[in-house]
């Protein structure tokens, strides 16, 4: 796979969105990496979202779902996080761009007389940048393939230079680029009849564009019929081969086995011209791991306590997608089914209701910012602390752990967080002296304690044990911390912060003994993000073996 020059000759396959969002493109790139990993590739992703924002650390996760911070601190989609977890690997910062990015970045070069005295245009000097991006990512990882997922659909504005500079890359190297679709079938009720109407469009879009689909991925409540097949291949133009059928799913993780039914993965190779690196396909550990989805039985019932779940008259549950992806690998891995039921903190702050949590074998309360639903995290707590129900804080989570203990066991009943009341008597949790500055300039993009960072555990706790070594390095995003004044006070009441940044003066983990509750525990970074398929984190495989446990006891 050399070129003329030496230099490696990459191929891209650009995947892009037709009808309607949230039809799964994200999924669909995680699947064709998955098995492209399969046929022996070396295989990256890329995220490009058309948004003017920087990167998605500033955008309402009710609207847009899950953050997902990066190794290196950049604040993406959630749709990164659904490529590492698929792909068993660490994504740089360079694999996700947006509108906002892109153009920041031709600005800069522009002030920096990096064009020489040129006249800088959108077109072509946009596109340029989108391409050197993407090239630079395919290079970065050392890729045989890069799967590029343009996001949107088809004919909106903000996508049209992301799509321009996908046509140049195939202009310039025609055999090295194939582009994906994918796209909704409806089936309206009344109407008796799956509709490839809107797919004709959304081609046609494309088509206006200057690009030509080499295979539709065609989305729809159920398998497509071999007469919408041949419809969609005539009028769309793309091979009857290259239309795939993907009906709705019981779980994601059967998708990639699912493309392989219709030979998704020679269709693209061909269209690239690659022969397999492997000769049968290598899925062995992704159908392992499916298998155990399908054969868990035994229920495990957890509650995620949060706020980020109502939009409008819907619930919306990408805002904790990571969270909610590590424990089900965790109970998989165990070999339970789990049942996870999302509970709004709001209603908590009716004490009488955290009677209700006794139906769950473990609580999640994940991370957050702001004040709305606080009292009611704090209740819930409460009840399940004192009631021996395992318990899971991530980031706020672990500070609302320590703010409820300071309450209620040291009595300070003032304690609160300087997030919510820097007035109050006693805050426990405080500013991080890194931040100060950035909140006093308004700094609020980019600007938290971000990316990896290292963990010290203390033996003898339910931290080490979980993880089996000392040293840990865990994914960050925060600005408050633990008031080290308190800290003393807290250990000597009998919480241990069995987690330490090296100096010491960062608590990374709060705990309980585990003769005092069988798990209550909270990590100021954000373990989910580091879980896998096949790697379960081992965080949450001992909160939900503490879970399991209570539940043979009910």
């Amino acid at each position: 796979m050399k070129n003329k020059k030496g230099q490696k000759n990459r191929k891209y396959i650009f995947v892009i969105g037709g009808v309607i969002s949230g039809v799964g493109k994200g999924i669909t790139v995680s699947s064709i990496g998955k098995i492209m990993q399969g046929k022996g590739f070396n295989v990256t992703a890329l995220k490009i979202d058309p948004y003017v924002n920087v990167d998605a650390g500033t955008m309402n996760p009710t609207e847009h779902g899950e953050v997902f911070v990066l190794r290196d601190g950049r604040e993406t989609d959630q749709d990164m996080g659904n490529y590492e977890r698929f792909l068993n690997t660490t994504l740089p910062g360079i694999n996700y761009m947006t509108t906002g990015l892109v153009y920041k970045t031709v600005i800069e070069n522009e002030r920096n007389l990096k064009y020489k005295g040129k006249c800088v245009q959108v077109v072509p000097h946009i596109p340029l940048e989108i391409i050197r991006r993407i090239e630079r990512a395919s290079e970065t990882a050392d890729a045989d393939i890069t799967v590029v997922e343009i996001g949107g659909t088809v004919g909106e504005y903000e996508s049209i230079l992301f799509l321009e500079a996908a046509r140049m890359m195939k202009i310039e190297n025609p055999k090295n680029i194939a582009f994906v679709m994918v796209s909704y079938l409806p089936n309206p009720a009344k109407v008796g009849e799956m509709k490839t109407k809107p797919t004709q469009h959304a081609t046609r879009l494309l088509n206006s564009a200057g690009i030509q689909p080499d295979v539709i991925i065609a989305r729809s409540e159920t398998s497509l019929d071999k007469k919408r097949k041949e419809k969609i291949a005539i009028f769309c133009n793309v091979d009857p081969e290259g239309i795939i059928s993907a009906p709705d799913v019981d779980s994601v993780y059967d998708i990639p086995i699912n493309f392989e039914k219709d030979r998704l993965s020679d269709i693209l190779l061909k269209k690239l011209n690659l022969k397999p690196k492997n000769k049968d396909l290598d899925l062995k550990d992704w159908k392992k791991f499916v298998g155990k989805i399908n054969s868990a039985k035994d229920e495990v019932k957890i509650a995620i306590v949060g706020k980020y779940f109502r939009t409008g008259d819907f619930v919306l549950t990408d805002a904790y997608i990571s969270v909610i992806e590590a424990i089900k690998y965790s109970a998989y891995h165990l070999g339970k089914k789990p049942v996870i039921d999302w509970l709004t903190a709001d209603e908590f702050e009716n004490k009488s209701k955290t009677k209700e949590l006794k139906k769950y074998d473990g609580i999640i309360v994940p991370g957050g910012f702001g004040e709305r639903g606080i009292e009611g995290k704090l209740n819930v707590i409460q009840y399940v602390r004192e009631n021996k129900i395992p318990y899971f804080g991530l980031c706020y989570g672990m500070q609302l752990l320590v703010i409820e203990y300071a309450r209620n066991v040291l009595g300070l009943k003032d304690a609160n967080t300087a997030e919510i009341n820097p007035e109050a008597k006693d805050v426990v949790i405080n500013i991080m002296d890194s931040q100060k500055e950035n909140l006093e300039k308004g700094n609020y993009g980019g600007s938290m304690r971000l990316g990896a960072y290292p963990t010290v555990l203390k033996k003898g706790t339910i931290a080490r044990k979980a993880y089996g070594e000392d040293n840990i390095e865990e994914r960050h995003r925060h600005r408050y911390e633990v008031n080290n004044d308190y800290v003393d006070m807290l250990e000597k009441e009998g919480l241990i912060f069995s987690g330490k940044s090296p100096k010491g003066d960062l608590m990374e983990i709060a705990e309980l003994p585990i003769e005092k509750h069988p798990f209550f525990l909270g990590t100021q970074f954000h373990p989910e993000f580091q879980a896998r398929p096949m790697n379960p984190h081992p965080l949450f495989t001992e909160f939900i073996k503490s879970a399991v446990k209570l539940r043979s006891k009910k």
